[in-house]
């Protein structure tokens, strides 16, 4: 009679709890259940749960946490006397596989006097909210491509480790879970150790640093990592996140190794050579033949506009240039005029290309010297122009051949030959012949003002403004030559 007495009371007591209690008797049938409990498991009544372990069994399927199935279920274990707290068991019903529960179950077994088992419980905690935030979070921990491990705080062993880890290091998920941050060390070769050691002995947020992980198969990689407090449940743990610089190395080494070169090449090219700021055409460096040709040196120019060094004779044709490049980002073979240092004018062929070097836009000017190239083809042409003043004496090859060298032919804009008046077609054959305006005016019967209109008319159509370019035009386009005079 005591005993039931006690067992009523035992469940009045158990009755008001927020947890769920499940009493059971030492031959496995179910001998109470709180309306928590029963909640717990979408039941209303302790018929539902089954009369026994058995059939609780048949009602309810079991997964523990690592979603391995129990060979023996909490109630069976607490039957049979065992002591175990914060077991963690995903519960299914079987008629409805949708709804499911995650429950932390302990066990509660008191003795009599006798030593004999009198009060088998299960004591059970819903923890199914705290179990899909967890989901939740291990999926994105998991898909998160940046690398990341979590340490556990209380001794220091990793609990938890990303493919993007894995991935970068080499290592296999086992030889990282349950190793020591000094075995598996994601502090090596940190560049501010020391400090790094302290935040995380006292759980505080670890400031990004470099360090060098070694790898399993004995190399090593540089990395940036962090470390930041989190809790995993009721653990403190620290979760360290990392950044590969390996790429970024390589890609500075590589862009180190490019401008070496470059900078090489432009020191030792033998034309002169100008790199400036795209935006502003800054001189940014010059090379030895830029002060061998013009005569600046780096502390005249470098620093400075081209403008402001006074390179270019005229203002107008410099800022044509520099708007094509700006606009176009590449100008080949442009005659300019550029000015020495001292004052004397130099004729050059400029050209010029966009580059990108490091995360900045220059433009690359080549200045090639033509000076004597020009002075030699005017001295040529004026002499042309001054023998073929006469060319009574010339043989027709002769003419020919100095008139593809002075000038190679004259087009309209379409690129055909102008259209001449019968008047302008004997006037351009008379000069052709040598006659100058005063024997035209006699032979064509006009006067010598009317015969310099005509010249002047013709020499407009035809696109010269000598005497001797027209006699060269119409040798080339098949006027006869009257050697014999008027």
């Amino acid at each position: 009679m005591t005993a039931d007495v006690d067992r009523h009371e035992l469940r009045q007591i158990i009755a008001g709890l927020s947890e769920g209690v499940i009493l059971v008797e030492p031959d496995q049938s179910i001998a109470y259940a709180n309306e928590a409990a029963l909640a717990m498991h979408g039941v209303e009544q302790l018929d539902d749960l089954g009369g026994d372990v058995d059939a609780y069994r048949e009602r309810f399927a079991l997964r523990y946490r690592n979603n391995r199935s129990p060979e023996h279920y909490p109630m069976e274990r607490v039957v049979a006397g065992e002591h175990f707290h914060d077991v963690i068991v995903k519960v299914r019903r079987a008629d409805q596989p949708e709804v499911d529960f995650v429950h932390s179950v302990r066990s509660l077994v008191a003795n009599d006097r006798e030593g004999n088992p009198s009060c088998l419980a299960l004591i059970l905690k819903d923890v199914s909210d705290q179990f899909e935030a967890e989901e939740r979070f291990e999926t994105a921990f998991n898909a998160n491509p940046a690398p990341a491990v979590i340490t556990r705080l209380s001794d220091l062993r990793h609990v938890k480790v990303n493919t993007g880890f894995l991935e970068m290091t080499g290592y296999v998920r086992d030889a990282v879970i349950g190793r020591s941050v000094y075995e598996v060390d994601v502090l090596a070769g940190a560049r501010n150790r020391e400090l790094a050691i302290s935040r995380l002995n006292e759980g505080g947020t670890i400031p990004q640093m470099e360090a060098c992980l070694t790898l399993p198969d004995g190399g090593s990689r540089f990395v940036i990592v962090a470390g930041q407090p989190i809790a995993m449940g009721d653990e403190p743990c620290m979760l360290f996140t990392f950044a590969d610089l390996e790429l970024r190395r390589k890609a500075e080494t590589a862009l180190r190794q490019s401008e070496e070169r470059f900078a090489k090449a432009f020191r030792l090219t033998p034309v002169p050579t100008v790199l400036a700021r795209l935006e502003t055409f800054t001189v940014t460096g010059i090379n030895a033949a830029f002060t061998r040709v013009f005569g600046h040196g780096e502390d005249a120019a470098v620093g400075r506009s081209c403008a402001e060094i006074g390179l270019w004779v005229a203002q107008a044709p410099r800022e044509r240039f520099e708007e094509a490049v700006q606009r176009t980002g590449f100008v080949a073979g442009q005659e300019v005029c550029l000015r020495h240092q001292d004052g004397s004018e130099l004729d050059c062929l400029a050209s010029a290309e966009r580059v990108e070097i490091g995360e900045e836009t220059f433009a690359l000017l080549v200045l090639q010297d033509i000076t004597e190239r020009k002075r030699g083809e005017r001295e040529l042409f004026e002499a042309i122009e001054t023998v073929m003043a006469d060319t009574s004496w010339f043989s027709r090859g002769l003419i020919d051949k100095l008139a593809n060298l002075r000038q190679p032919g004259i087009r309209d804009d379409n690129g055909a030959n102008p259209t001449l008046t019968l008047r302008e077609r004997q006037i351009l054959n008379l000069i052709c012949a040598g006659l100058d305006d005063d024997a035209i005016a006699r032979r064509l019967n006009l006067s010598r003002n009317t015969v310099r209109n005509h010249g002047a008319a013709l020499y407009r159509k035809l696109g010269v403004h000598k005497r001797a370019e027209a006699v060269i035009w119409g040798r080339e386009n098949g006027f006869p030559l009257n050697m014999s005079g008027p």
